[in-house]
């Protein structure tokens, strides 16, 4: 009768502390709890994830290089700076290829937590996201085959009925492109590449990119002629940020100035310079 008393007794002190939601101590070296919270001090989309959108069309910002295995690998200063920043800030980096302006929108939208497509920080996009400080200066050109650079001896020569002009569909350069040369034919194309392709077939008679864009495409593209120099006020680019996310932003330009501060992002500019003057693939992989 003691003995069932007792077991009685245990029992219900057992259901009592089930009641109250207390759990007896994990054994040691048991698992952590599945619902442990991660902690998320820089509100990322995922805790201890750092998302990256991207536009893999831009060497040497963003394009694939082909391994030794034949084998397509992101590269490019951008996609550096990303896994610096990550690993700066204590996050797993998780990058997002897509078209250019779909970085625009994903940023917007807040679907990502950050953007590296060598963005210039427009003022006109800053109510849709937030911009780093400049972690690279770069510039502006005007780009054409070396057949027709005398065409272009200035930016005015480019404003003419005459010229099919190309520039990347929600970019800086199409800005440009419509503030220089307003009177010419003025084409809208998805990526670089198509740009360059279709300059290079002649459908195309000239186009706005960046200018360390134009000149490693010049380096691969022999026929291919930078002649002109694009004032720009904003020249420089940016991280694009999801926009209020205070933290984050804080935590990259602390990543940045690091960056700047112990040479790697030198290092990084001279690495992707490199590589994108070899064996190199821009734009969306198929499939």
């Amino acid at each position: 009768m003691k003995k069932f008393l007792a077991l009685m007794l245990a029992l219900m002190m057992a259901l009592s502390l089930v009641a109250c939601g207390e759990k007896a101590p994990a054994d040691d070296g048991a698992a952590a709890p599945d619902d442990a919270v991660v902690d998320n001090a820089y509100n990322t989309l995922t805790p201890g994830v750092l998302t990256v959108a991207t536009s893999p069309d831009f060497a040497p910002y963003e394009f694939y290089v082909v391994d030794e295995n034949g084998e397509y690998q992101l590269a490019g200063f951008d996609m550096a700076l990303a896994q610096y920043i990550a690993d700066y800030l204590g996050l797993t980096l998780e990058v997002i290829p897509m078209d250019f302006d779909g970085t625009l929108a994903e940023l917007a939208a807040k679907t990502v937590d950050l953007s590296l497509a060598g963005y210039s920080p427009d003022p006109s996009r800053m109510d849709k996201m937030d911009f780093s400080e400049i972690y690279y200066t770069g510039g502006q050109s005007f780009v054409t085959v070396k057949a027709n650079a005398d065409k272009f001896p200035s930016l005015e020569a480019t404003n003419d009925p005459q010229w099919t002009i190309g520039a990347q569909n929600g970019s800086i350069q199409m800005d440009l492109a419509n503030e220089n040369s307003p009177e010419a034919d003025i084409v809208s194309l998805t990526k670089v590449t198509d740009i360059i392709a279709e300059l290079i077939a002649g459908t195309l008679d000239g186009a706005y990119i960046e200018t360390a864009v134009a000149e490693t495409y010049a380096i691969n593209y022999p026929d291919l002629a930078v002649v002109l120099d694009v004032p720009y006020d904003a020249e420089g680019s940016a991280v694009g940020v999801s926009k209020g996310n205070t933290a984050l932003l804080d935590g990259v330009n602390a990543a940045i100035a690091a960056a700047l501060a112990d040479g790697s992002m030198d290092k990084f500019v001279a690495e992707a310079n490199e590589q994108a003057a070899g064996n190199i693939h821009e734009g969306l992989l198929e499939g």
